[in-house]
């Protein structure tokens, strides 16, 4: 079996972090789910979210498998999930809540 290098880097100040397998871009993730849906697309994982996380296939760059910022950065992009929001007072999506909406994807 072929080892892929899959490298996820830290946050942008859209709120995502781009997914690269073997110094190609994959597309942006904008939560767990989204770069489950990324990895089951390639055919490198078949499991769940807690399956990406816990991957020993994937090197996390800016913080592992539970940092996800809200997008648009700033100072109060670094609510984790399930924290009330610091200026919405509304609390912070699940990683899987986005359900992929956002995830910039590239048509590998």
């Amino acid at each position: 079996m072929v080892e892929h290098c899959v490298i996820v880097r830290g946050p942008s100040g859209s709120g995502g972090r781009r997914v690269c397998i073997d110094g190609e871009t994959l597309g942006t993730a904008y939560s767990l789910h989204d770069l489950t849906v990324f990895l089951r697309y390639v055919g490198l994982v078949g499991g769940d979210e807690l399956d990406v996380a816990e991957s020993d296939l994937i090197e996390w760059h800016g913080g592992g498998p539970e940092v996800w910022p809200r997008k648009g950065g700033g100072p109060d992009c670094w609510t984790e999930p399930g924290e009330l929001a610091p200026s919405s007072g509304e609390l912070a999506p699940s990683a899987g809540e986005t359900g992929g909406r956002e995830a910039g994807h590239t048509g590998l």
